[in-house]
């Protein structure tokens, strides 16, 4: 929602100072400004990125009016952690062969549907569980291979906003080019045109620079901030998630263990003590 709200805003001001000050939105209405800035963003995006990472911010940017990363999500994730090790505790690792191997057909995992959509997230579990059931690595190997998967996670994680970050940091300059084009156009036809259409050639040509700049500062600068924030929490549920595991595998019993991973969470949307003990509790 807050989204929402920053977009109208940002046409709201800028259009309806324009508009307050005695400019006609007509004047700002010029489709082919509009092709070369928006043609030439998407062709150097195109260029510079593969065709996974294409598809992957466009997901991404769909999915930016909300977030998945609430308070009810992280309670999920940690309930279903505490399960996992409360049985793997009292049964031993071997009960929960068969629920780390199909997790779609796990009773435990079928509980939480929020994280079972999150095919990333339930493979990385299930992941480190196996190691841990393998009983040969102790926490701190533990630990160190965990910390060389998240360091790659973040390079992947971060890229979708670095890509769209660059074509931020570019718009401008395809705003000038569109400008240059403008008064191309407009130099080329100065011996037979009138005052009011060099006028208008000229104000065209503003715009394709107006044009740029507003979708830089206004909304790609503001997407690609959006995207890091997105990757930033996503990184930290997979942290919480190692702090959980690394505890558990260093002897804390689940109820602890799901505590060092609560604590990793952002404070935004980390769910308290109490709140977490009654879930578990309730489970």
């Amino acid at each position: 929602m807050a989204k929402i709200i920053g977009i109208i805003v940002v046409f709201a001001s800028v259009l309806g100072g324009f508009v307050l000050s005695g400019g006609k939105i007509g004047a700002l209405i010029h489709p082919f400004e509009v092709l070369i800035i928006g043609g030439a963003a998407l062709g150097g995006f195109l260029q510079a990125n593969p065709g996974s990472t294409t598809m992957l911010v466009f997901k991404k940017s769909l999915k930016m009016f909300s977030t998945r990363f609430t308070h009810t999500f992280y309670l999920e994730v940690l309930s279903m952690l505490y399960e996992i090790l409360n049985k793997s505790r009292r049964e031993g690792m071997m009960a929960i062969e068969a629920d780390i191997e199909d997790p779609n057909a796990s009773p435990i995992f079928s509980k939480y549907p929020a994280v079972m959509k999150d095919e990333r997230l339930t493979a990385y579990i299930c992941d480190y569980l196996r190691i841990m059931s393998s009983g040969n690595m102790a926490p701190h190997e533990l630990e160190g291979l965990f910390d060389m998967e998240l360091a790659s996670l973040k390079e992947e994680l971060e890229h979708p906003s670095h890509a769209v970050s660059r074509i931020a940091d570019g718009l401008p300059a395809m705003g000038i080019v569109a400008a240059v084009l403008g008064i191309v156009i407009t130099m080329s036809i100065l011996a037979e045109a009138d005052n009011a259409t060099i006028g208008y050639k000229v104000g065209a040509a503003l715009v394709g620079t107006f044009l740029g700049i507003l979708a830089s500062y206004g909304f790609f600068g503001p997407l690609a901030a959006a995207l890091e924030h997105d990757a930033k929490e996503e990184l930290n549920l997979f942290e919480a998630v190692k702090a959980t595991l690394v505890a558990s595998a260093s002897g804390m019993p689940p109820s602890l263990a799901v505590e060092f991973g609560r604590k990793v969470l952002f404070p935004a949307h980390r769910p308290t003590f109490a709140e977490l003990e009654q879930a578990v509790r309730g489970r």
